[in-house]
């Protein structure tokens, strides 16, 4: 992104998430950046894989329509000042440079896949801007596919996980019947404990 802004000007980006897709438009009014406009579809990459783990051709067409829309949106914007970042769903995929390539076309411009760890430090930076106490704090983003674990000081993230556990990803594991049961409610209870147990200890120490 560009950082030489001046007043006035016009910047996006674009999340591509496992559950949805986030576009946001913000302009730069007095030195901060304000959100103008902005859009959100939800998609679920993360329901959208075949038993090879490949994004299926109904995902991958339900994807590119919603950047098809976002691309109206951002005929305004010059793309030196729009960035794009795709998550866990594109990360997991074994065919995701494939639905990249094709979503490129659309938008004019290269996305980002970002590592999960980049992701948390993203959503922290994100969150930060918003809060107006200072201190340390946790902060958790349940995401579609992954969960991240933040624990930050004002604008600074001191420690980021991003554990393999989501709402989609775990509803499509455990409650594909659209049944939730006691039995499958435990399970996903006790898959989700054995995933934080991973960071939890390193987690109570940093406080």
């Amino acid at each position: 992104m560009n950082n030489n802004l001046t007043e006035g000007s016009l910047l996006a980006a674009i999340d591509l998430g496992s559950n949805s897709f986030h576009l946001a438009i913000a302009r730069l009014d007095h030195g901060e950046v304000r959100r103008i406009d902005s859009l959100s579809e939800k998609v679920q990459l993360a329901a959208g894989y075949d038993k090879d783990k490949n994004l299926t051709p109904e995902a991958q067409e339900r994807a590119l329509a919603c950047l098809a829309r976002f691309a109206q949106r951002l005929q305004a914007i010059p793309l030196k000042r729009l960035r794009i970042v795709a998550t866990n769903a594109l990360r997991q995929a074994n065919n995701s440079s494939i639905f990249i390539e094709q979503a490129e076309r659309i938008l004019k411009k290269r996305i980002e896949i970002v590592a999960g760890r980049e992701e948390a430090r993203l959503i922290y930076l994100g969150v930060s801007q918003t809060l107006a106490d200072e201190g340390r704090r946790l902060v958790v983003d349940i995401g579609g596919g992954s969960t991240e674990f933040i624990i930050g000081e004002n604008f600074e993230p001191l420690a980021t996980e991003s554990l393999q556990m989501g709402c989609v990803a775990y509803s499509q594991r455990f409650f594909a019947d659209g049944v939730i049961s006691a039995k499958a409610l435990h399970k996903a209870t006790m898959a989700a404990r054995q995933e934080v147990m991973a960071i939890a200890n390193a987690y109570r120490e940093l406080g």
